[in-house]
């Protein structure tokens, strides 16, 4: 009857635990690209919930444009807010009102960015 001493080859000592090193490394790796994937997928829903705030708020303070620049912007601050935003800059340029929104994201717990997107509504030109 064979035993494990019997079969191992001519040279070889015991593991030494080189392959769990290694597969620690290779999950290390897999844990960090989903990180960063999970990263840039914040930052990009940040960017598309600014843009959706500025048109949002660009609307409505388009609406009150014939009430002057500080009620437009006003309502244009009071959507952008309702919309996760936050008004960062609002001038009416005629009947044109001009918003700046910005959505703070947290991807990851030590980092904190701002995605920032402007928008502009008035009547239509024809």
């Amino acid at each position: 009857m064979l035993s494990w001493k019997t079969c191992r080859p001519a040279g070889r000592t015991a593991d030494r635990g080189g392959a769990t090193i290694c597969l620690l490394a290779v999950g290390l790796v897999f844990v960090l690209v989903g990180l960063f994937g999970a990263a840039l997928g914040a930052a990009r829903v940040a960017r598309q919930q600014a843009h959706a705030a500025a048109d949002f708020g660009a609307l409505a303070g388009a609406g009150r444009a014939l009430d002057g620049d500080e009620a437009a912007c006003a309502r244009a601050g009071e959507l952008a807010g309702a919309n996760g935003g936050r008004l960062v800059a609002c001038r009416l340029d005629g009947l044109d009102v001009l918003v700046t929104v910005e959505v703070a994201v947290t991807p990851v717990p030590w980092l904190r960015r701002t995605a920032t997107a402007t928008s502009r509504a008035g009547p239509v030109r024809g």
